[in-house]
């Protein structure tokens, strides 16, 4: 099992932020926003609906030795048109990889960033050497808007944040202001409606066998938006998958369990390092 480093054997570079454009089928002009750092086999992290670069921030502490890791962080909520669908955001998520990365890579996708990664490996299967899933839906979830208001208060936003934790305490003040000042724009919440949906109806349980590419699912016992069975049939339907489960967390284990995400992120390059050598 590979050893997570203390800060000292870690890379002292600080994390490279930037700004990409990218030219969607409605927008012709989309920017994201990346961080890069560390060394290694290059991955890109994939966010879900109100996910944030920054979210994967203690992971990559954890793995920069052994990954050269991406963020990208697109402005989903901001979406219109053919963009602001599951396959707009596949189609955005190509061009960066083709632009910016330009090499096989293994994509990291929690929860409609999960999703993205799995129709990029069907649709593009030469560009993904590996996956790292969690919380994804693509089979099985249930929905963040299901019951949403018209316009949802902070209350609300409350309660419905706080259902990704099993630890509440860990949800951040910070993300829930975002999030109830983004939906209180009406393009905004119909937005992540129109994704949200497009997702739902984008199951995947007949195709997602045809992936040959190594693939890792880490998975929170106590996820209620993507549960336990969920991960099962991720594991029994895809012929290359293991899964490493976390005990006391919920939809965000990047975010509740930072270390063990990490590690598993680490043993799973070892393995990719054995495959590679046979």
């Amino acid at each position: 099992m590979s050893a997570i480093p203390t800060p000292s054997e870690q890379q002292a570079e600080a994390p490279e932020h930037e700004e990409v454009i990218l030219c969607g089928a409605s927008e012709p002009e989309i920017i994201g926003r990346i961080v890069r750092c560390g060394t290694g086999r290059p991955v890109v992290f994939l966010h879900g609906l109100v996910g944030l670069n920054e979210h994967w921030g203690p992971v990559l502490e954890h793995v920069r030795h052994r990954y050269r890791c991406t963020t990208l962080e697109l402005p989903l909520l901001e979406l219109k048109g053919q963009d602001c669908s599951i396959q707009g955001v596949v189609d955005l998520t190509m061009q960066f990889l083709s632009e910016h990365i330009r090499e096989p890579v293994i994509l990291v996708g929690n929860s409609f960033g999960g999703h993205v990664a799995l129709l990029t490996a069907l649709r593009h299967p030469m560009v993904v050497k590996g996956l790292v899933l969690t919380g994804s839906s693509g089979l099985f979830e249930r929905t963040f808007v299901k019951g949403a208001p018209v316009r949802p208060s902070r209350e609300w936003l409350v309660e419905k944040i706080g259902e990704l934790f099993y630890d509440r305490s860990l949800m951040s003040e910070s993300d829930v202001d975002r999030a109830y000042e983004a939906l209180s724009h009406k393009h905004c919440v119909r937005a992540m409606v129109r994704l949200s949906r497009s997702a739902r109806r984008n199951h995947l349980g007949d195709q997602i066998g045809n992936i040959e590419s190594p693939t890792l699912l880490v998975w929170g016992r106590d996820d209620v938006v993507t549960p336990p069975s969920a991960a099962q049939g991720f594991l029994d339907l895809m012929p290359n998958a293991e899964l490493f489960w976390i005990d006391r967390c919920g939809h965000a284990p990047m975010i509740e369990a930072p270390t063990e995400f990490g590690r598993a992120m680490l043993d799973f390059a070892d393995r990719l390092d054995q495959l590679e050598q046979q």
